[in-house]
């Protein structure tokens, strides 16, 4: 059964394309993955399934309801998490809980049980009086997301939810994720953290507004990288990038930390090829080694890829 159902979307601003005739489906209770990079479309079209702007053509049906027939009955079975707004900071944690409760029509005997329930998954109980401006990254956002699904929604958009926080703090975000999901709640989520998406049911890349690859982590990975990735880490990274992406056995390149990855194709032999290379223009190789491509690898590919078909 499908939660979100989109065919034929599309959003123009003025000649401008945001969203280009998209269409795709998501299943119930799955946390669905959005990707692409700044520009992509990936608000835009969150916004329009939100019911909070009008598409320019097509449709979708979100809770079984269309964005641009029925937007306030979408509004009634979504929660909405944004990384620009989710909390008032000036607020105190329970003057937050009551706020977005009374948004959501929870009042009385409801809403207190729902207080009861943000409080302890938010691990905030006995600090209902503190102000959210003075909550750590991660407890904050725990709230945000909690006070989004205070009146538990069949699905929740979470627009670059965990931007901005710890490490530590963004895998106990995603634990309370993965609880929203086991309860059949669906969840859209867009985020920059590439490996954050390793937690997702399914997964699709957006590029200029168009949709460019979808499936599972492991499907994106096996079919739609079919050369072998290097990794290569040596002493001068930048120059040794710059030196590489001049070789005709070398697709594409890119720098993860202080090491490199490379595509190479048929015209690549072994290892000695680069390291004589590199050698000769006094750069030393302390490991070349084949790795299986990440999700990361995967994104500069398509994108690098459907940048040069549309040039």
């Amino acid at each position: 059964m499908n939660s979100i159902e989109i065919n034929n979307l599309t959003k123009k601003f003025g000649k401008f394309v945001s969203v280009d005739n998209i269409s795709f489906n998501v299943k119930q209770g799955e946390i669905f993955g959005f990707l692409g990079a700044n520009g992509a479309g990936k608000t835009t079209t969150i916004r329009m399934l939100c019911g909070i702007i009008e598409p320019t053509s097509g449709d979708a049906l979100v809770g079984g309801y269309s964005i641009k027939k029925q937007p306030n009955l979408v509004k009634t079975q979504i929660g909405y998490m944004s990384q620009r707004f989710s909390l008032y900071n000036d607020l105190t944690v329970e003057e937050n809980i009551n706020f977005f409760g009374g948004v959501y029509g929870l009042y009385n005997s409801v809403l207190a049980e729902r207080k009861k329930w943000v409080l302890k998954v938010a691990n905030l109980e006995g600090k209902e009086n503190v102000l959210t401006q003075d909550l750590p990254g991660g407890i904050k956002q725990r709230l945000a997301l909690c006070t989004a699904v205070i009146h538990r929604p069949k699905i929740v958009f979470l627009d670059e939810p965990t931007s901005g926080v710890d490490p530590i703090s963004r895998r106990g975000f995603w634990d309370l994720i993965n609880d929203l999901s086991a309860e059949g709640i669906t969840v859209f989520v867009t985020t920059h953290y590439l490996e954050e998406a390793e937690f997702c049911n399914n997964i699709i890349l957006i590029n200029a507004g168009k949709l460019i690859a979808e499936g599972n982590s492991n499907e994106l990975k096996t079919n739609y990288i079919k050369g072998n990735i290097l990794e290569i880490e040596c002493s001068k990274p930048i120059a040794t990038m710059e030196i590489l992406e001049r070789q005709p056995f070398v697709d594409e390149t890119s720098i993860f930390g202080n090491n490199i990855h490379i595509l190479v194709n048929n015209e690549f032999k072994d290892n000695d090829q680069i390291k004589t290379l590199l050698s000769n223009n006094e750069i030393e190789v302390k490991r070349i080694d084949k790795i299986i491509p990440t999700l990361e690898d995967v994104f500069i590919h398509l994108l690098e890829k459907d940048t040069k078909q549309n040039v």
